[in-house]
């Protein structure tokens, strides 16, 4: 499986990335919205393309919940799993980010255990025993 990880910083995308690839997932990085746009454009959505995408809330040139919108709105995107990865801790911003069209939220920091049980969630990897 292949997970696209957005965020503006670069430490944290290979944290993120780190802990996705030993739960078995494949990664590719990107540093902001449209840079996750162009992404999916060009290697699609779907078993051959992305099915998990993590997305920070800020970031330049296109923040998160913008991204969010974006894929939403394309058809043949809909079967990608959204999950808002952000320091956006706020009730109100969980409910946005979720009525947007996000499957899940994890608030930074977190664990790599809390993020493989959001995944896991998901139906993305197996729940660790």
């Amino acid at each position: 499986m292949r997970a696209l990880v957005t965020d503006d910083s670069r430490a944290m995308r290979r944290i993120i990335t780190g802990m996705l690839t030993d739960a078995g997932l494949v990664t590719t990085e990107a540093g902001h919205g449209r840079e996750a746009l162009d992404l999916l454009e060009a290697h699609g959505v779907g078993p051959d393309g992305f099915e998990l995408i993590c997305i920070d809330w800020n970031m330049p040139v296109m923040d998160g919940l913008e991204l969010v919108g974006h894929i939403r709105r394309r058809r043949e995107w809909r079967a990608l799993t959204m999950m808002m990865i952000t320091s956006e801790s706020e009730h109100s911003q969980v409910v946005r980010a979720l009525a947007a069209g996000a499957h899940e939220y994890l608030v930074k920091p977190f664990t790599a255990e809390q993020l493989r049980a959001k995944i896991a969630l998901l139906g993305l990897v197996e729940a660790r025993a």
